[in-house]
Formats: C-alpha cells, sequence, structure tokens
C-alpha cells in the first residue's frame, strides 16, 4: 500500500480548507469590525448618560463650596462677634477643612483643572485668614478679625470666589 498519494490528498484538502476559511475570515472581519465598533459606541453613550447627571451634582457641589467657603458668607453663618479672635479663626479654618473634606470625592467627577480651582480657592481663603489673625493683636475679638478679613477681601483687585465660580462655569460648558 501506497501511503503518499493518501497523504498528498488530505494536505490538499487541508490547505483548500484553510484558504476557504481565510477568505471567509477576510470577507467578515470588516462586519466583526463595524459592530464591535458600534458596541463600543453604545457603551460610551450609556456610560456618559449614567455619569452626566454625577459630573452635573459634582460641579454643583463644588460651586457651594466656593460659596460657603467665601468668607463673606462664612463668617455671617458663624456669627463671629461671640468669640475671640483666635476661636473666630479655629472655627473658620475647622469650616473650610470639613467643606473641603466633605467635597473630596467631587474630584472623581470633574476635570482637572476644575478640581485645582477647588484646592487654589481653599489654599488662598486659608492664606487670607491667616494673615489677617496675624496681623491683630493677641486680645482682639472675632469682630475685629471679621472686618479685618472682609476689609482684606475688598481690597483684592479681583474677587476669587467669583473667579473660582467662573472658572467652574467655563469648565461646565466645555462638557458640551
Amino acid at each position: 500500500m501506497n501511503l503518499i498519494p493518501y497523504l498528498l490528498d488530505i494536505v490538499k484538502y487541508i490547505f483548500a480548507g484553510m484558504a476557504i476559511v481565510g477568505a471567509a475570515f477576510y470577507m467578515v472581519k470588516p462586519y466583526l469590525e463595524r459592530d464591535e465598533k458600534i458596541q463600543l459606541l453604545e457603551f460610551k453613550k450609556a456610560l456618559t448618560n449614567q455619569t452626566l447627571p454625577l459630573r452635573l451634582q459634582a460641579y454643583e457641589r463644588l460651586v457651594l463650596f466656593i460659596e460657603r467657603v467665601n468668607p463673606a458668607n462664612m463668617l455671617i453663618r458663624l456669627n463671629g462677634p461671640a468669640y475671640s479672635a483666635h476661636e473666630l479663626y479655629s472655627l473658620v479654618v475647622e469650616e473650610i477643612r470639613n467643606e473641603y473634606q466633605h467635597n473630596i470625592t467631587q474630584q472623581i467627577y470633574v476635570s482637572p483643572r476644575a478640581w485645582s480651582v477647588i484646592k487654589r480657592v481653599k489654599e488662598d481663603t486659608l492664606g487670607i485668614i491667616n494673615n489677617a489673625v496675624k496681623s491683630l493683636p493677641e486680645n482682639a475679638n472675632g469682630l475685629e478679625l471679621s472686618k479685618f478679613i472682609l476689609s482684606s477681601l475688598s481690597q483684592l483687585e479681583d474677587n476669587p470666589y467669583e473667579i473660582g465660580a467662573g472658572l467652574l462655569r467655563k469648565d461646565l460648558e466645555d462638557l458640551f
């Protein structure tokens, strides 16, 4: 028995089968790639629909953060005249840090630029408060500290809180 003709027939059939599978693959490949792109676009659309409300809420909370740490609003809320300057200073610093910690997770939903605005507002506010308390005598009361802080803010050429909120609005507009 001669096996060589049988082996050649098997090789011919294997080669022909591979050629047919290869041709079919190249004919079907564009359709598979198109379906994959469509599925990816649908996934991105669904993801956007789910995350957009969270992103909008994050920007809302960060604008609220800016308003809450604005000394003009915070000093009214804390009612400073009943405290000494150092007591009010401690309350204000604690309030700023608490607000920041409360909103720290929002950085997941906003751009790095927006989050850097928030960090800058926090640091600038702490700087204003620190400079004010250092400028007053040891026995100053909370009302004097409040007046000094508000006076310092009024002397600034640009309101950092309005600029911060404006930058957040601009960043939000870039989403759309």
